[in-house]
């Protein structure tokens, strides 16, 4: 049963605009603008949309975030409309994936 609310843990590259309707996704911020980011999780980039300009002052570049959203489809693949940018400049991301690799082994 899906829920609503519910975000779906994705890498950039595994998301399916036709089936997946709210992602969250971790990356580095490789470019920003006005109202977008450029996120790239090491599997592919996304362009992602920011209601609010001043979420995107207080971010940098090469910036560790998770970003909880909705896939919009387009032309070319697909976007994302960010809910949540969530800062994660304080993750260890190499333990967090040592982590994450444990979890999948043992199917949790």
């Amino acid at each position: 049963m899906a829920f609503e609310n519910h975000y779906s843990k994705r890498k950039i590259s595994e998301i399916d605009p036709a089936i997946d309707v709210r992602v969250k996704i971790i990356g580095f911020i490789v470019d920003k603008k006005e109202d977008t980011l450029i996120i790239d999780d090491g599997s592919g980039k996304v362009k992602v949309f920011v209601d609010s300009p001043s979420i995107i002052e207080n971010l940098n570049l090469n910036q560790l975030v998770r970003v909880f959203g909705s896939v919009l489809m387009t032309e070319n693949g697909f976007e994302i409309r960010a809910d949540i940018v969530q800062d994660l400049s304080r993750l260890d991301i190499n333990l967090f994936k040592k982590v994450e690799e444990l979890y999948n082994k043992v199917g949790v």
